[in-house]
C-alpha cells in the first residue's frame, strides 16, 4: 500500500532511522504481528521563540516546531493487553517495556481515572504515564471504549531536560497513534488539548498547553501563533527570509515538574486572586487552597491585563513576597487547579504576576513586527523583545548561570555578527536559549557554543533546522510483505 504522507515529507528527519529500528523490532522481537499492519506517526519538540511561562496566564505565544521528535508506532493487537516499549538513541540497544491489561487499566481497579493514573505512577518510573495516559484520557474525556489491546513503540530524538518538549512530544505522537489505529475522529486543538490533560492530571506535571499545540499544529519552518485562551491558533507566521531561529542547549537540566517553575506559576495564579479581590471580582472558597472566581472582566487569565491598567494601579496592591501562609489566611487559595499553595513557602508575587502582563505585549509587538517589511531597525526591536523576556524570565526566579551566559554571548556578538537576540526557552532555570540571527549565520551560533563549553565547562549542542508537526505529518503506514 502507498505511503498516506506527502511526498514532500517523505525524507523528514529521523523517518528513515525509525523505519530501520521498526524493522528490526518485527523481525527480532515479539512486539508486534509480523502479519498485520503498523501505523506510524511522528511529533516534535519545539523552540519557544517568545511566550514561554505566560502561557498559562493566556498570553499570545510563537512556538518553531525543531527538527527533533519523537516516532510511535502502534499495531492492533489480538487480545487485551497493552504493551508498550521505549527506545531512546543513546540507549539503542536496551528498551523499557510496560505491559498490561486493558481491563486492568481502565476498568477501575488501576487507571479507571485520571486520579487513579496519577496515584499508579507516583514515586516510580513515571516514563509509561506519557503513553498510557493517552487511552485513560480519550475512555474518560471522550467516552471511548477501547475494543481490543495495542502494541507500541516509542523512539524520540528529542532529548530530554532541554527545555525543548520532549514531554509534549512523545504524548502528542502517542495520542495521534492511538486515534488513528481506533478511528477516532479527532482535530489537531482538541488532540493537544488532550494530551495537556494528559500532563496535568496523570504525569503531575502544571504545564501549559504551548507545548502540545506547537507538537501537533506546527508547521515545518514557521512559528505558530497562538492565544493561550485557552488554545486560539491564530495561524502561523512564516519567518522573513533574512532569518533565522537556532537553539543552544545549556547543559543544566529544565523540568516543567520542577519546584522553581511551580512557584512561579502558583504566585502568578496568587497575584490574579489577589487583583481579584482589588478589583471587586466575585470570589468563593472551595477549600484545601482553592478558589473560583467569576471573571467577565479579565475572563480568568493575567495576560489579558493591559500594561497600562496594571501601572495605572493594579501593580500598588502586589507584595514583591509573600508567604504561602500569610496568602492562604487571607485569602483563601489560587483559582488553578493544577497549583498547591505551600504555607511554608515564600512565593514572588509581584514579578510572578508581571510576567505575563509584559510578556503578553511583547509577544504581539513581536509578532507584528515579523508580519511587516523587516530591516535593521525592526531586526533590533525583535532582539531587545527577547532580551527583556529574558530579563523578566530571571527577575521570577526561573534564570540560571548558563542560559544567563548563553544570552550574555549573544548580546556580546551582537548586530555586527548576524545574531539579533536570545532568550531562556520554556519553563526556565536551564534548558535551552533560542536565537534569532541573520540566516546563514550557523557558524557564528556554533563558535557562541564553543566558546560558552570554554567557559562554563557544560557540554552542549546546537539545534537548528525544523520539521513537520504531528498533523501536517499525518502518518504512514508500515505493510507486512
Amino acid at each position: 500500500m502507498p505511503s498516506p504522507i506527502p511526498k514532500d515529507l517523505e525524507t523528514v528527519s529521523g523517518l528513515d532511522r525509525f523505519c530501520d529500528i521498526l524493522s528490526r523490532t518485527v523481525s527480532e522481537s515479539d512486539l508486534f504481528d509480523q502479519n498485520r499492519p503498523i501505523i506510524i506517526t511522528r511529533a516534535p519538540g519545539r523552540l519557544d521563540l517568545m511566550g514561554g511561562i505566560a502561557d498559562y496566564s493566556g498570553s499570545l505565544v510563537l512556538q518553531y516546531p525543531i527538527k527533533e521528535a519523537t516516532f510511535a508506532a502502534i499495531q492492533a493487537s489480538a487480545d487485551r493487553t497493552i504493551r508498550i516499549e521505549s527506545i531512546l538513541p543513546e540507549e539503542s540497544t536496551e528498551r523499557l517495556v510496560f505491559e498490561a491489561s486493558l481491563d486492568d487499566l481502565l476498568a477501575g481497579r488501576k487507571l479507571g481515572s485520571v486520579d487513579d493514573a496519577r496515584s499508579f505512577f507516583t514515586g516510580g518510573d513515571n516514563w509509561p504515564a506519557y503513553a498510557v495516559g493517552a487511552l485513560v484520557v480519550l475512555a474518560n474525556e471522550r467516552k471511548i471504549a477501547f475494543e481490543h489491546g495495542v502494541r507500541i513503540l516509542i523512539y524520540s530524538e528529542v532529548p530530554q531536560g532541554k527545555g525543548v518538549s520532549s514531554s509534549a512530544a512523545i504524548e502528542v505522537a502517542v495520542m495521534k497513534a492511538v486515534v488513528e489505529q481506533f478511528g477516532i475522529e479527532i482535530e489537531s486543538r482538541e488532540l493537544a488539548l488532550l494530551c495537556q490533560k494528559m500532563e496535568n492530571g496523570i504525569v503531575g506535571a502544571p504545564c501549559g498547553v504551548m507545548d502540545q499545540m506547537a507538537s501537533a499544529c506546527g508547521v515545518e519552518g514557521s512559528l505558530i501563533e497562538l492565544l493561550c485562551q485557552p488554545a486560539e491558533l491564530r495561524g502561523t507566521i512564516d519567518l522573513p527570509d533574512e532569518v533565522e531561529i537556532w537553539g543552544i542547549d545549556s547543559g543544566i537540566r529544565h523540568s516543567v515538574a520542577g519546584a522553581d517553575y511551580g512557584t512561579v506559576r502558583t504566585a502568578g495564579f496568587m497575584g490574579y486572586r489577589i487583583l481579584a479581590e482589588t478589583v471587586g471580582l466575585s470570589v468563593d472558597v472551595l477549600g484545601y487552597g482553592h478558589v473560583r472566581i467569576d471573571d467577565p472582566k479579565w475572563n480568568g487569565y493575567l495576560a489579558s491585563i493591559g500594561t497600562a491598567e496594571f501601572e495605572g494601579g493594579l501593580s500598588a496592591h502586589l507584595p514583591d513576597v509573600l508567604t504561602g501562609a500569610e496568602f492562604l489566611d487571607r485569602y483563601g487559595g489560587v483559582s488553578d487547579l493544577y497549583s498547591t499553595v505551600r504555607r511554608e513557602s515564600e512565593y514572588p508575587v509581584l514579578a510572578a504576576t508581571a510576567h505575563p502582563i509584559y510578556e503578553n505585549s511583547r509577544v504581539r509587538r513581536f509578532a507584528e513586527l515579523l508580519k511587516c517589511p523587516i530591516g535593521g531597525p525592526e531586526l533590533r526591536d525583535l532582539g531587545e523583545l527577547m532580551y527583556s523576556s529574558h530579563n523578566s524570565y530571571s527577575a521570577c526566579g526561573l534564570g540560571s548561570d548558563g542560559t544567563d551566559l548563553l544570552v550574555s554571548l549573544v548580546r556580546e556578538a551582537g548586530f555586527a555578527k548576524g545574531l539579533y537576540g536570545a532568550k531562556i526557552t520554556g519553563g526556565g532555570s536551564g534548558g535551552t536559549v533560542a536565537i534569532l540571527g541573520k540566516k546563514g549565520s550557523g557558524d557564528e551560533v556554533a563558535a557562541i557554543a564553543l566558546r560558552y563549553e570554554a567557559l562554563s565547562g557544560r557540554k552542549t549542542r546546537v539545534f537548528t533546522g525544523s520539521s513537520p508537526g504531528a498533523f501536517q505529518f499525518g502518518l504512514r503506514r508500515w505493510e507486512p510483505v
